[in-house]
């Protein structure tokens, strides 16, 4: 008879441990595992370089800026399309919704989201609580993307322009500016669009004032109104 000792030897090893996985067991695949692998290293945007590289320096130069902390940063880009004038009853018509929303997501390739009325105005027929707006933010990558696309490809498109307002800022230094026609956008296809609108953009900033934030994209570009000869 084989003794207490050697049946012990006898037992597998690896089984001391439980719930533990054979060596051979292969990991079970995630949601994305099945995804195509990127080919080389990600291009960062062209304004996002061209700040790095030459406005901040630009700026430090001529506000006197030594501390990197106190530099202005382009932390955001809000844009916004106002629906309620097209209320019909207590909701906005579903094709006027879902143009809104498929303008917005492929002009900032991301998913907006549907505001409501915090009050009610009677003048404009609004009610607390009805959708009345859709609003989307981006941030990093995809808000250099769309601010290089803004500035070289819609405002060219734009009729009889003649530059943006360069007095649209706040004292944060955040500046405001919009568009009247969705069309001044080249991802946009007019012939298919059942109606015309347009839409606000917020460039917003931290650390900045106006003065800052004007140097700071009529270096990227920024199509500003040329002051008139006398």
């Amino acid at each position: 008879m084989a003794s207490d000792q050697d049946k012990k030897q006898q037992k597998p090893q690896g089984d001391k441990r439980q719930g533990s996985k054979p060596k051979d067991s292969a990991p079970k695949k995630g949601k994305y595992d099945d995804a195509p692998a990127e080919t080389g290293p990600k291009t960062p945007p062209r304004l996002k370089v061209k700040f790095e590289q030459e406005v901040r320096a630009k700026v430090a130069e001529k506000f006197g800026i030594k501390n990197p902390m106190a530099m202005p940063k382009l932390e955001k880009i809000v844009l916004n399309v106002n629906m309620g004038r097209h209320i019909e009853g207590t909701k906005i018509p579903p094709h006027i919704k879902a143009q809104v929303l498929e303008t917005l997501v492929k002009v900032t390739g991301q998913k907006p989201v549907v505001i409501r009325a915090k009050k009610s105005v009677a003048n404009f027929k609004l009610r607390e609580g009805y959708e009345s707006s859709a609003m989307v933010t981006i941030r990093r990558d995809r808000m250099w993307h769309f601010l290089d696309r803004f500035i070289n490809l819609a405002t060219p498109r734009i009729k009889d322009f003649r530059g943006l307002s360069d007095t649209a800022f706040d004292r944060q230094g955040n500046y405001a500016t919009g568009v009247t026609e969705q069309g001044v956008f080249p991802e946009i296809n007019m012939a298919e669009a059942q109606f015309t609108h347009g839409m606000n953009i917020n460039v917003c900033f931290a650390r900045s004032t106006k003065d800052r934030s004007r140097f700071v994209l009529e270096q990227l570009g920024m199509p500003f109104k040329k002051p008139e000869a006398k």
